[in-house]
């Protein structure tokens, strides 16, 4: 078949199926908005475009989502229509429909069967919005609004979809019926043979700071260090957990942007981002001599980023309800000892006092307890991460769990 994979940065979501499909002798291309050179990734002909317009200043607020979909549907659109020119024509089209790229492909390729990526439909109560009081919108009905056309995007892509594939049971949950009913539930799964524990393992980052297995090590990794992935609530555990444990070194992984969310106010906090407000809350509750063991290493190569996991003692992992992190699967599967928020989805993957601990999101207190309770207790720890591994392995392994029922979704979609 002709397949062609859409996403604003492929691979994405798709780095494991679109090479995949190749192998199995399938013609695969990817649309991307990404800057890079046309060419062949891993056998997939990449084939990038670049929207041709911004956003209208003043545009209402409401809509503003919205005019950015239509504009990089547009773009998409147009670059579709000199592919068709060229004699192109997909049998298939898999589209994380996220950021509206895909809006319009079915006015040029009618025939095709569309597949959607279904990450999360959003909602103004049960979800992400309103979560966290700390930052309570100043128009929570207003921002109800907003978010029912937010939702349009779905919407519209659903009218013309055949199928839709969701990485968590929760995810696919906040999909409305019937769109639900519409949606087959696989992760993009975890390479559980590249992602083991190792014994052996040693790291040193930033040229002098050496770490190997027995220390102490707690770590926190996200994208971006921001309250959706509850590194505020992290940040005032800290306190705690380094007066109780003067050995621990704390290790946070992450970028100082914004994945989710707002940015900080800008006059409110004098151009500080995420990362450096919340430590300089905390910064006057830890001495100089503590302070020196939390440190920050942006974000770490892949290559750096496994063996800090292997090297863990705890992993802490907090989240909003909202899309699963990678991150938390892949500590599960080197076999971390885990502390992780009482949320949606997490509950999937988190199973208390099984596969690891679960605490209230916005308990900083009782975080801090956890952590330290598993500091002082190997035999938890080694016991917690062995059975993360094997939940893993089980649900979320690449070769043996996802990869063969996502082959098994395209199928199906193909008809």
């Amino acid at each position: 078949m002709n397949i062609l994979f859409v996403h604003q940065n492929f691979p994405g979501q798709f780095k494991h199926l679109a090479p995949a499909l190749v192998r199995q002798g399938h013609r695969v291309s990817a649309m991307t908005m990404r800057q890079t050179e046309p060419g062949l990734w891993q056998g997939v002909r990449i084939l990038p475009y670049r929207a041709q317009r911004g956003t209208t200043p003043g545009v209402h607020p409401w809509v503003q989502d919205f005019e950015t979909k239509a504009i990089r549907g547009e773009a998409c659109f147009r670059a579709a229509l000199a592919l068709q020119r060229e004699g192109f024509e997909p049998d298939v089209i898999v589209a994380h429909p996220g950021w509206g790229e895909s809006l319009f492909l079915k006015e040029v390729w009618p025939r095709a069967r569309l597949g959607l990526y279904c990450e999360f439909f959003y909602q103004a109560q049960g979800a992400d919005a309103g979560f966290d009081a700390e930052f309570a919108s100043t128009d929570p009905a207003g921002d109800a609004c907003r978010l029912r056309l937010k939702n349009l995007n779905n919407l519209l892509h659903f009218e013309v979809a055949d199928a839709g594939l969701s990485p968590t049971q929760w995810q696919a949950s906040t999909f409305p019926v019937p769109l639900r009913d519409r949606i087959t539930v696989v992760h993009d799964g975890i390479d559980t043979a590249a992602l083991a524990p190792r014994p052996d393992v040693s790291l040193t980052l930033n040229g002098s700071l050496r770490l190997e297995r027995g220390g102490e090590i707690i770590t926190f990794v996200n994208r971006q260090l921001e309250p959706y992935r509850g590194y505020h609530v992290f940040m005032r555990a800290l306190p705690e957990i380094l007066r109780c444990r003067p050995r621990a070194r704390v290790m946070i992984v992450g970028g100082e942007g914004v994945s989710y969310g707002a940015a900080p106010d800008p006059v409110r906090h004098g151009g500080r981002s995420w990362r450096r407000i919340f430590a300089d809350e905390v910064r006057p509750l830890i001495s100089d001599a503590d302070w020196a063991r939390v440190h920050f290493l942006g974000n770490l190569p892949y290559q750096q980023f496994v063996p800090l996991l292997q090297l863990s003692a705890v992993h802490v992992y907090l989240t909003y309800p909202f899309v699963l992190s990678w991150s938390l699967l892949e500590a599960m599967s080197v076999g971390c000892a885990i502390v992780a928020s009482d949320t949606a989805p997490v509950r999937e993957a988190i199973v208390h006092g099984e596969t690891g601990r679960l605490v209230d999101f916005f308990d900083a207190a009782g975080l801090a307890q956890q952590v330290c309770e598993l500091l002082d207790d190997p035999a938890e720890r080694a016991r917690l991460g062995q059975q993360a591994r094997v939940f893993a392995r089980e649900r979320y392994d690449l070769s043996t769990a996802c990869l063969p029922r996502q082959l098994a979704w395209v199928g199906e979609l193909a008809g």
